[in-house]
Formats: C-alpha cells, structure tokens, sequence
C-alpha cells in the first residue's frame, strides 16, 4: 500500500521559510517521480512542483518558481520542498504525491497523495 506522510508545515509571516518533508513507504520510490500539489481557497488543487525518479530534473508552478526548491533522497524514500520568500496566497494544505512513472506528472487528480501539511502564511 502506497503511503505518504508529510509534515514540517506550519504558521510563517510573509517572506519566511519552511521546509515540508515527505516520508513514503509501499513502493519502489527509486523509480517514480513525485510531486507536490496545494490546495488553496484561491485556485482549489494546483500542483506545485515535480521532480524526476533521479532527481534530476525539476518543475515548477510559475506562482513558485525561483522561491521553492523540490529535491529527494532516494536513500530514505523522502521528498522536500523548501519555501521561501513566502505570501499569503502560498497559505494552503501542501501534499506530496507519487508520479505514474519516472517523468515529471503535472497533474493533481488520479494520482495518490498523502493527508497533507498546512502552510499558513500570516503577520
């Protein structure tokens, strides 16, 4: 069984950081890329960014790029997603969530995803 369990959300002020962690199990996690998707009360479920099974190849949503970084460890089955720079349109439930194969996915429906971490960016 696929299981994915993110944590490290949490209250931040505007500009802040956070790291989100992705601890997974049930699967071959060499071999899959994973993503990260949000909900927000803005745009509903967006995907955020994606990285390939080695970890080689990154994407990023443009409400994000140049302020999150997506990586993995394939040691420890895990994928992170720094935040930085944040605004209040980054408050949402942040999930991490397992590709169909080795390449990038942007998608947000029919793929499985964690219980998710919430993010609230706030002064």
């Amino acid at each position: 069984e696929v299981q994915l369990v993110e944590s490290g959300g949490g209250l931040v002020q505007p500009g802040g950081s956070l790291r989100l962690s992705c601890a997974t199990s049930g699967f071959n996690f060499n071999i899959y890329a994973m993503s990260w998707v949000r909900q927000t009360p803005e745009k509903g479920l967006e995907w955020v960014s994606g990285i390939d099974a080695d970890g080689g190849y990154t994407a990023y949503a443009k409400s994000v790029e140049g302020r999150f970084t997506v990586s993995r460890d394939n040691s420890k089955n895990a994928v992170y997603l720094e935040l930085n720079h944040l605004k209040n349109q980054d408050t949402g439930m942040y999930y991490c969530a397992k590709a169909t194969s080795r390449r990038v996915l942007r998608a947000t429906a029919g793929i499985p995803r964690g219980q998710g971490t919430q993010v609230t960016v706030s002064s």
